[in-house]
């Protein structure tokens, strides 16, 4: 789902005259500072898409040292149980400290002595695996603004930076440190070596995205929810490579999982490599108050040759678990995942927190089933919405029942 403003009515601007829970509750998280501080990065950094090529890049941290790790991580936030509220409650707290950047060749066409300094402390910060504490001069004190999308958690409190300087050690993981500095390897081959090597998806994403990975002439800095969706659709289109010569699975197996009001699906059945995804959300939701909204996408088994523009990063964000799931029993299969979104999901938390909901999902044993139609009926028992609702768009649904009838002919 593509959101990327508060309110639907002021986007957060607070002059509409309604009220607006999301600003309410974050309203006690926000810092009290003014242009110097010193926190710990979590470490997270970030890389606007706006005005592409050149855009806004920076360093998001609290003004407090310590372990700031879970203010950033979507594994964290599922593995607490974090609600919203908590999620919001960190990101709130954070200061976005940030700098002009082209996106080409950082290293090359930043190549001022202020902007080579940024970049230095940013790339740094993106490398490392735990907290890092800095000190942060900033030329004005943060603005009061936050902007909510689908794709990334929160980002606010944004201050043009000054100055910047690392004052502890910085922890890299010896596979980041090694394919960071192989300038030969080309950046999709580094993704999925990293990703072999059990380095956080949230990780690998902040290393691309700081222009880290790849051949030395072609590496540049990359928007932070691009670099999400290509870092999920590298690794999926990966694993369904191998996929595609595993025998089809045998049975109906049907998997399911929630998580801040996100209510998730997954049917597997027998057949070739086929994905579909299909998300609703419910009428009168902060983001959708006319109407029940609908997302959707789908590939056969030779993969889409376009962006999901329907339900966007959702889409590959989902695709990488249920790829792994696969992978790991050997086994291709026709998947069609149903997503409801509820008035519970009163603020989007970004789409890692559908991957690790998904991930969790494929951990519990599968209710198997005799037939679809027992599967959709047992879907429905933790759904709202009619599942014929579901089961009326579906494309791969509609193609399975015409190809059992071409076979049965």
């Amino acid at each position: 789902m593509a959101v990327d403003s508060l309110c639907i009515k002021c986007r957060g601007r607070g002059f509409c005259g309604s009220y607006c829970k999301i600003l309410s509750k974050i309203k006690d998280s926000q810092p009290k500072i003014e242009k110097n501080f010193s926190g710990s990065s979590p470490p997270e950094i970030f890389v606007g898409h706006h005005n592409y090529p050149e855009v806004f890049a920076g360093i998001l941290a609290p003004n407090k040292i310590g372990d700031t790790e879970r203010m950033s991580s979507p594994e964290y936030w599922h593995e607490d149980d974090a609600d919203i509220e908590k999620i919001l409650n960190y990101r709130a707290s954070m200061i976005y400290s940030r700098f002009n950047a082209k996106i080409k060749q950082p290293t090359m066409n930043n190549s001022t002595l202020e902007n080579k300094k940024y970049f230095d402390i940013f790339q740094d910060i993106a490398l490392a695996s735990k907290s890092v504490d800095a000190s942060f001069e900033l030329k004005k004190s943060p603005k009061s603004s936050f902007a909510l999308s689908s794709h990334t958690p929160m980002i606010g409190n944004p201050a043009p930076l000054k100055d910047a300087k690392i004052e502890s050690n910085i922890h890299v993981e010896k596979k980041v440190d090694y394919l960071v500095n192989d300038t030969d390897n080309k950046s999709v081959n580094s993704i999925k070596e990293l990703f072999n090597s059990r380095i956080p998806v949230s990780n690998i994403i902040k290393v691309l995205s700081a222009g880290l990975l790849g051949l030395k002439k072609q590496r540049k800095l990359v928007p932070t929810r691009w670099s999400i969706t290509a870092v999920d659709d590298t690794l999926s289109k990966d694993l369904i490579k191998k996929i595609r010569y595993y025998p089809e699975l045998q049975n109906i197996l049907l998997f399911n999982g929630n998580y801040l009001g996100n209510y998730y699906e997954i049917l597997l059945l027998p057949g070739e490599w086929g994905f579909e995804v299909i998300e609703t959300s419910e009428k009168g939701g902060l983001w959708n108050p006319e109407s029940q909204a609908i997302w959707h996408d789908w590939e056969f088994f030779g993969g889409r040759k376009t962006y999901a523009e329907s339900v966007t990063g959702g889409y590959y964000a989902v695709r990488l678990p249920i790829t792994e799931y696969l992978n790991r029993i050997k086994k291709q299969a026709t998947v069609l995942v149903f997503r409801e979104s509820r008035d519970e999901y009163w603020a989007p938390c970004g789409v890692g927190i559908l991957r690790e909901l998904v991930k969790e999902a494929f951990k519990k044993y599968p209710i198997k089933c005799e037939t679809i139609e027992e599967a959709l009926l047992r879907m429905q028992e933790n759904f709202k919405t009619p599942i014929d609702f579901f089961k009326d768009k579906s494309v791969l649904l509609k193609r399975k029942k015409e190809q059992r009838r071409l076979f049965e002919f």
